[in-house]
C-alpha cells in the first residue's frame, strides 16, 4: 500500500512514540517502507480480524450490537475517511463501525492480536494514538479496542474519545509533517515527549500516578512490609482501596497498583523489584 503522501493512524502512533526520522525517510521517499507481508505478528492480526469482530458481536448480543466492516454483507461506505487539518492530508482506514439495532452509531472498532502475557493496559499504551486519530478522523465519540491474546484470552473495552490528547497529536502532528513538507530531516529520534493517556476515560474510568502521594506511599510501605501481621496488613489493604475514586480504574505507583476489575472489585498487586 502506497502510504507516502499522507498520516495515517499507524504513522500518527509513531510519531507520538518519537520515531521521526525512519518516518520521515519513507514518507520522503528516501526509503521503502518495511515489507510486513512476511511478518508473522502482522499477517496473524490480519487474518484473525474477521473473526475477532465475530467474536465481538457475540460477546455484545445481549446490548444489540454489531460491527460493520470491510467485507461483510451490508457494509456500508465510510470504513476510510480523509481529510486536511492545517495542510496535513490525514487518513483513517477503521476496522469496522459499530451498529445496535441495526442503526449506525458514531463509534467505531479496532481489533488487535497480541501475544498471551501481555495486559490491556499495555494495548492501551501501544495503540491510543491510533485510537484517537481513528475518532477525531471519523468523527466519532468513542472506540471499542478487541484484543485476542494469544489463544485462550479474549478482552475488550470501550475507549473514549479525548480532545486533550488529541490537541497534543495536532501540535506534533504539524511540527513532522512541517519536516516531510521542507524535506527537512528531524533532529534525531524520540522528538515527541511522553504523552500520558491516565486520564483518557476507558469503561467510563481513568487511572492516576500516586507516586507524589505522601499518604499512599506510607500506606504501601505498611501493606508490604506487615503482610505477615494480619491485622496491619488488613488496615493498610482498607485503606489503600479507600483512596481509589469512584472515576478511577486504577491507582498505581513504583511500590504496587490497585486495580478495579470488572465487577467493580479492587484488586491489589505488589510490582516485583520494588524497594520498600
Amino acid at each position: 500500500m502506497e502510504r507516502k503522501g499522507f498520516i495515517g493512524g499507524s504513522d500518527m502512533r509513531r510519531i507520538m512514540e518519537g520515531q521521526w526520522v525512519d518516518l520521515w525517510e519513507e514518507k520522503t521517499g528516501r526509503v521503502e517502507p518495511e515489507d510486513l507481508s512476511n511478518v508473522l505478528a502482522v499477517q496473524l492480526g490480519i487474518t484473525t480480524e474477521r473473526f475477532n469482530k465475530e467474536w465481538f458481536n457475540k460477546q455484545h448480543t445481549s446490548e444489540g450490537c454489531e460491527t460493520i466492516a470491510a467485507g461483510h454483507k451490508g457494509v456500508g461506505n465510510g470504513l476510510a475517511k480523509e481529510m486536511n487539518w492545517e495542510g496535513v492530508p490525514l487518513k483513517g482506514s477503521v476496522d469496522g463501525h459499530i451498529m445496535v439495532n441495526r442503526e449506525f452509531t458514531d463509534e467505531i472498532i479496532e481489533c488487535k492480536h497480541t501475544y498471551e502475557r501481555n495486559t490491556m493496559e499495555g494495548c492501551l499504551k501501544m495503540y491510543m494514538p491510533q485510537m484517537q486519530f481513528y475518532m477525531w478522523v471519523h468523527q466519532a465519540k468513542g472506540c471499542y479496542l478487541s484484543v485476542i491474546f494469544g489463544n485462550r484470552r479474549w478482552e475488550s473495552v470501550y475507549v473514549q474519545k479525548d480532545w486533550d490528547y488529541i490537541k497534543k497529536m495536532q501540535v506534533m502532528l504539524v511540527e513532522f509533517w512541517k519536516c516531510v513538507k521542507d524535506d527537512m530531516r528531524p533532529f534525531g529520534d524520540n522528538l515527541a515527549e511522553p504523552v500520558s493517556i491516565d486520564k483518557i476515560k476507558v469503561d467510563g474510568l481513568v487511572r492516576r500516578d500516586a507516586s507524589s502521594d505522601n499518604e499512599f506511599i506510607s500506606r504501601c510501605h505498611d501493606y508490604i512490609q506487615h503482610e505477615t501481621n494480619a491485622k496491619l496488613f488488613e488496615s493498610a489493604k482498607s485503606d489503600l482501596k479507600a483512596m481509589v475514586g469512584d472515576d478511577e480504574r486504577e491507582v498505581y505507583c513504583d511500590l504496587l497498583s490497585i486495580k478495579r476489575d470488572k465487577r467493580g472489585s479492587l484488586r491489589v498487586t505488589v510490582k516485583e523489584n520494588q524497594n520498600v
